[in-house]
């Protein structure tokens, strides 16, 4: 999801579920009205800061690839106690491997150190749900197993109405185990 800078500070309102059964949220979201896109492969590669510990500071540096197209992307600590808010800003970068290869080599060369690399199967569709655009996610995680994400984007005086929206999707989904934790900080738990 690309936020594009502006006068307002955008936020990404997230809510992750781990899944036991991803087809059955698929069916219930497909009764809402969800349309789902064919699965992509997304490879996440996150890097730790030469000055200050990401870890403790609750923000993330990251170069994501999908097929040819690459963005790197920093988010920002979470702001709420529930869910996974937070400023979130992307920038795309040259596309194809070479591309993501040299921002890395960029990144490294600027004291950044890289961490790890997320990679998952995940199927994307989009709703219509109480007057906003969510999006949901049917990721299958290398090493980690399934989960359901759903976002929006909102503005700083939307993000209440919108952690609403996406409570009550929720439980029309069924979705009740959440998980606050990134990938990243799940698989650096394992």
């Amino acid at each position: 999801m690309i936020v594009l800078v502006s006068d307002r500070m955008k936020y990404e309102v997230e809510q992750k579920f781990c899944v036991a059964d991803p087809t059955a949220v698929e069916k219930r979201a497909l009764a809402l009205g969800a349309k789902f896109r064919p699965a992509i492969l997304q490879t996440d590669c996150y890097f730790a800061h030469p000055a200050r510990d990401f870890a403790k500071t609750d923000e993330a540096l990251r170069i994501r690839s999908v097929v040819d197209d690459n963005w790197v992307t920093y988010k920002g600590p979470k702001v709420d106690a529930t869910t996974k808010t937070r400023r979130e800003l992307e920038l795309p970068i040259e596309p194809g491997e070479g591309g993501a290869a040299r921002f890395a080599e960029l990144l490294i060369a600027m004291g950044f150190k890289s961490v790890a690399k997320v990679r998952k199967q995940r199927r994307l569709a989009e709703l219509s749900w109480h007057d906003h655009d969510i999006e949901i996610a049917l990721d299958e995680v290398a090493g980690l197993g399934h989960f359901c994400e759903i976002e929006l984007l909102a503005d700083e005086h939307q993000v209440h109405e919108a952690r609403e929206a996406l409570a009550t999707l929720a439980t029309r989904l069924s979705l009740s185990e959440g998980e606050r934790r990134s990938y990243l900080e799940m698989l650096l738990a394992t």
